[in-house]
């Protein structure tokens, strides 16, 4: 079965826990953040190579963003379709989140592409 990012909120809102009479009542109690919805790229065409070089840089991007308190969660969809993964930072503005998204090899290199959306949770059940 496909994801679609309505099913990816869902899955995320259960794994949060969100207490449903809380947000009813005091929307203090919840904190934004920014998910990024990363799919395949228009540029997919490297060699092995050169995509193995991209992927590292991918990779050493995703730790020094988390390193920096940026990014709080990462990590692929195993499923090989079109959807490849996901960012959850913690910014001030999706303008902020742009800039950091655009310093990822992959996203410039054109193999992946990303939608940003800003995102909602119960202040600490999943992040600081």
């Amino acid at each position: 079965m496909p994801f679609t990012l309505n099913k990816i909120l869902f899955l995320l809102l259960f794994t949060c826990l969100i207490d449903s009479n809380l947000l009813a009542q005091d929307m203090s109690q919840m904190k934004q953040y920014y998910f990024v919805l990363l799919s395949k790229g228009p540029n997919r065409n490297q060699d092995s190579a050169t995509a193995a070089q991209i992927q590292k840089a991918h990779l050493e991007n995703i730790g020094k963003l988390a390193k920096e308190g940026k990014l709080q969660v990462a990590g692929p969809f195993t499923d090989d379709g079109n959807f490849r993964g996901i960012f959850i930072f913690d910014a001030g503005s999706k303008e902020e989140v742009e800039q950091w998204v655009q310093t990822d090899e992959a996203i410039k290199s054109g193999r992946l592409s990303y939608e940003i959306h800003p995102w909602m949770t119960q202040k600490g059940n999943c992040f600081k």
